[in-house]
């Protein structure tokens, strides 16, 4: 008897011994193998509110570009061996974790010198490989405003003429910001509880690549900073508002640090790698949700009535105003063109802005500040129009109820590949 309880003891100690490690240590090593890597790239680190002791530590252990590539295949490998849960969320969790480890590895080849061409290094970061556009996709919009601005002159500088005319002046634009915000907020509001003490802080800065960027703090704090390098546009007001705060990126982060950071302490929400298929949710999110917070109409509204007198413009100019902007629409995806023909070396960084210039209708101004973000930031670009139109696809696919299949993607780990498309 004495030896059958022996034997017992042994195989219960042996068998947890032998216990697979839980998804939250996983998670804890996944948040300090970012931390690690974002001593090596100061742009990998989007948002940190976990542990501030992890932070330190990996400022202490300094470790290496390849210790970490090592280090985080191992874990990626190991998390794909666990069984998938049963549970959705918890299902959900296991493929994120595995799938944004599979961007950090991609990171570090990066910043061990490995080169990706443009598609594959989009594929391996964000999980979605874009989609090419000839000369020709571009050009047929460009006919279109043709007609829509007939008279002398390259239609660059008419259209650049037209849109000057809807510049808020420097003086004007913290009414028409706080504004914007004021209604993107209670539109939100009515559809998604947010927690009590959320807040952000509006700032405006300059020598910037990007027009607008949410810095979350943690603690249901944003700061929302508008770049004013380049003059704010009418147009862009709302999509700011709407894009940087709600439901965008800050409405996006407080939901995942209340729902699953807070009160089912997954930890690894509390880090946001930059370049990982995160963003691709968080940018597509960020755009589409002007469209979800506004109707076509409700939208032009609102900037008719609101925006445009606080920005001491004339109403009656609006209706015009609207449909060039939408005429506009198709040249979006120019950005993530161009930067995928100058990075893959099929074109001169002259010839790139040339070429925005042309198919894109930028000034050389904005042209030159398309090339800064795409040079710093690289395939990310793909994100905003690319994760839009996937985000778009997903919600209308899901039901007529559109608030609450975006509230699911802001608020659980649903990545680019969960998406209906």
């Amino acid at each position: 008897m004495k030896r059958i309880l022996l034997l017992v003891v042994v195989l219960t100690a042996a068998c947890a011994h032998q216990a697979p490690i839980s998804l939250d240590q996983h998670a804890n090593d996944y948040v300090k193998l970012n931390l690690a890597l974002g001593q090596h790239d100061a742009d990998w680190v989007d948002a940190y509110y976990g542990p501030p002791e992890w932070r330190e530590q990996a400022k202490t252990e300094n470790k290496t570009v390849a210790a970490i590539h090592a280090e985080a295949t191992a874990l990626r490998e190991t998390i794909q061996r666990t069984p998938v849960p049963a549970d959705r969320l918890l299902a959900l969790r296991r493929s994120y974790l595995i799938e944004q480890l599979g961007a950090l590895v991609t990171k570090a080849e990066m910043l061990q010198g490995k080169k990706f061409p443009f598609e594959e290094e989009a594929r391996l970061l964000y999980g979605v490989t874009p989609e090419r556009r000839p000369d020709s996709y571009f050009a047929d919009a460009v006919a279109s405003l043709e007609k829509e601005l007939p008279g002398s002159g390259p239609l660059t500088e008419r259209v650049a003429a037209y849109r000057k005319q809807f510049e808020v002046a420097p003086e004007r634009v913290d009414a028409v910001m706080r504004a914007a915000l004021q209604e993107c907020r209670a539109r939100t509001l009515k559809n998604i509880s947010l927690p009590p003490g959320e807040t952000f802080t509006l700032e405006y800065v300059k020598n910037q690549p990007w027009s607008g960027y949410n810095w979350y703090k943690g603690n249901y704090t944003s700061l929302i900073q508008v770049n004013t390098d380049l003059p704010v546009s009418i147009g862009r007001a709302l999509d700011l508002a709407c894009h940087e705060g709600y439901p965008g990126h800050h409405t996006y982060n407080v939901l995942l640090e209340k729902n699953l950071v807070r009160d089912r302490g997954w930890v690894e929400f509390s880090i946001y790698p930059l370049n990982s298929p995160q963003s691709l949710i968080a940018e597509g999110t960020g755009n589409y949700g002007l469209h979800v917070a506004f109707t076509e109409a409700e939208k032009d509204a609102f900037e008719r009535d609101v925006l445009f007198p606080l920005a001491g413009l004339d109403p009656k100019e609006a209706a015009r105003f609207h449909r060039i902007s939408r005429s506009t629409d198709a040249l979006a995806y120019a950005t993530s063109e161009v930067a995928r023909r100058w990075l893959d070396g099929e074109i001169t960084r002259d010839e790139a802005k040339a070429w925005l210039q042309k198919y894109g209708l930028q000034t050389p101004e904005r042209a030159e500040q398309q090339l800064k973000f795409a040079e710093r930031y690289r395939s990310y670009v793909i994100n905003y129009n690319l994760g839009q139109d996937l985000v778009r696809a997903h919600v209308e696919k899901s039901g007529p109820d559109r608030w609450a299949t975006f509230k699911e993607l802001i608020s659980t780990p649903m990545l680019p590949s969960q998406l209906r498309r």
